[in-house]
Order: C-alpha cells, then sequence, then structure tokens
C-alpha cells in the first residue's frame, strides 16, 4: 500500500489519541505497509517506532490535561489531583477532541459530570464546571459596541421605550442548582472553600475589556437579560423587570438595574437598519 501525507496524518492522529494506548490502536489497523509502523516512522535502538509514537501520545494528553487544568481551576481544586486526572483520562476517551484548539477541548466536560460517580461526593461540581466554561467562552466571545448612558441621556424620556437594544455576545446567562459562584469565588481569591448549599439561582457571566465577571441575579433580571438575547425594545425590557413589584417602586428599580447593565457593559444599541442609525 502507498501511504500518501493525509494517510500518514490521518493514522499517528488514531494512533496518539488511541483511548488505550498505540499498541492496542496498532491492532485495529488493517492497512498498514508491509513492515508495518516501522515502514512509516524511524526507529532505532533506542527506541522503536511504536515508542516514539507513544512520546507524542503522551504529550498528548498531558497537554491536554494541563490545558484542562487551566480552564477548570476550580473544579480541580474541588476534586484534587487525582480525582481530576482519572476525570479528564475517561472524559478524553468519550470526547475525542475534534477542532484545532486546545481551548475547545474542555467544553463536554460540565454535561460529562453530570452522569459522573464523582458527583455522588460532590454534587455540586457540574454547576461549577459549567460555570468556569461559560467564564472561557465568555472571555473568546466576539467585541460590540456598547450602549452608553451619555447616548441614552441625549434622548428625550418619550423616546427610550423605542431604542431597540440587546445583551452584547461576550455574555451569559446560567441556570444552577447549586450556589457554585461561592465556591469559584474563594478559589479564584486563594481562600478555603466550602460546599455551597443547593439552591436554584441564575448566574450572569459576561466580559468588559479583557476582564470577565459574574454575578447571581433575580428572576426578573434573569428574563429580561434572556429576552435580550434578540433585539428587544427598552419597553419591553421594562415590562419584564417591573413583574411583581409595586407601581411605586418599579421606576427606580428598573432606573437601577439599567444603570447597572450600562455600567457593566452589558447591552449594544440595536439598529434594524441605517435609517435607523444617529447621523454623525
Amino acid at each position: 500500500m502507498s501511504y500518501q501525507l493525509k494517510d500518514l496524518q490521518n493514522l499517528l492522529y488514531r494512533l496518539i489519541t488511541a483511548p488505550s494506548g498505540v499498541a492496542e490502536g496498532l491492532g485495529g489497523e488493517h492497512a498498514l505497509p508491509a513492515g508495518g509502523l516501522s515502514a512509516l516512522v524511524d526507529g532505532d535502538q533506542r527506541l522503536s517506532a511504536e515508542a516514539r509514537v507513544d512520546i507524542y501520545a503522551n504529550m498528548y494528553f498531558y497537554r491536554l490535561l494541563e490545558g484542562l487544568k487551566e480552564d477548570y481551576p476550580a473544579t480541580l481544586a474541588v476534586l484534587g489531583e487525582a480525582n481530576f486526572h482519572n476525570l479528564v483520562t475517561a472524559y478524553l476517551i468519550e470526547h475525542r477532541p475534534r477542532e484545532p484548539s486546545v481551548a475547545a477541548a474542555g467544553k463536554f466536560l460540565p454535561d460529562f459530570l453530570r452522569e459522573h460517580p464523582l458527583r455522588a461526593n460532590f454534587p455540586f461540581v457540574a454547576d461549577l464546571a459549567m460555570l468556569e466554561r461559560a467564564v472561557t467562552e465568555v472571555f473568546c466571545a466576539a467585541d460590540a459596541g456598547l450602549l452608553e448612558a451619555a447616548e441614552m441621556n441625549a434622548l428625550q424620556a418619550e423616546q427610550w421605550g423605542a431604542v431597540k437594544m440587546r445583551r452584547i455576545p461576550a455574555s451569559a446567562i446560567l441556570r444552577a442548582e447549586w450556589r457554585a459562584a461561592e465556591v469559584l469565588r474563594a478559589v479564584e481569591a486563594k481562600r478555603d472553600w466550602s460546599p455551597p448549599r443547593r439552591e436554584r439561582n441564575r448566574i450572569l457571566v459576561w466580559r468588559r475589556n479583557s476582564r470577565v465577571s459574574y454575578r447571581e441575579i433575580g428572576s426578573n433580571e434573569a428574563a429580561a437579560l434572556a429576552m435580550l438575547a434578540r433585539t428587544t425594545k427598552f419597553a419591553r425590557v421594562c415590562e419584564v423587570l417591573a413583574r411583581g413589584l409595586a407601581p411605586d417602586d418599579a421606576p427606580q428599580a428598573i432606573r437601577d438595574t439599567f444603570a447597572r447593565w450600562l455600567a457593566e457593559g452589558l447591552v449594544t444599541r440595536a439598529f434594524s437598519s441605517k435609517q435607523d442609525r444617529p447621523s454623525r
């Protein structure tokens, strides 16, 4: 059989990512040339062709392991080195990376943890990993021009309701069953962490410039921000923020929440056409 470069690349990928190692991976290859792997990869008296490829397989695993430690530092702190190592080993067997970037390797880890035996001792760990994954994804999300307070203040009060806006791409709203943000804050601050209480909560994660922040939010704010995943008029946002509030309390609550969004850089103004855009 004549091996082309693409064939060799595919073979090496299969061997390097073989769940049980290069030797077992070779056992499943039925189209190798005469001489086997040695005909494709040089070996010598010190290292055989198989041993050389095995070095790359180990490097591949440990590079992914280190990358996942960087993406999930709190999950690592909670589980400990040995548990985390075994978790990643099992995870990569089921979820081989399919994308060029190492950053994508851990995107299924939170879901994997929801069915993992480690949850028996760490029932909150899947929510913690979900939060850490959101931090990574938000950090890598696209930029957007922000809606500034000065832009709103330049409008007449009666014009505010018609302003179209949406949440910035670098943001996410999470549904959690545990107060996992408390654990992440403790780990980030290098404090001792305690198992969080089980309580349904919503967590907002967003980025302004290069800094990712997160905080727990109430149901009205969560609903309004979820609605802002698509272009929405400010009047509709106000209706959601005012749900369940006394008429006398709603205006101030809306002002406070919207002022906070502007200060945090959470919203961008949306224009449906060039005619909607302000003239320069």
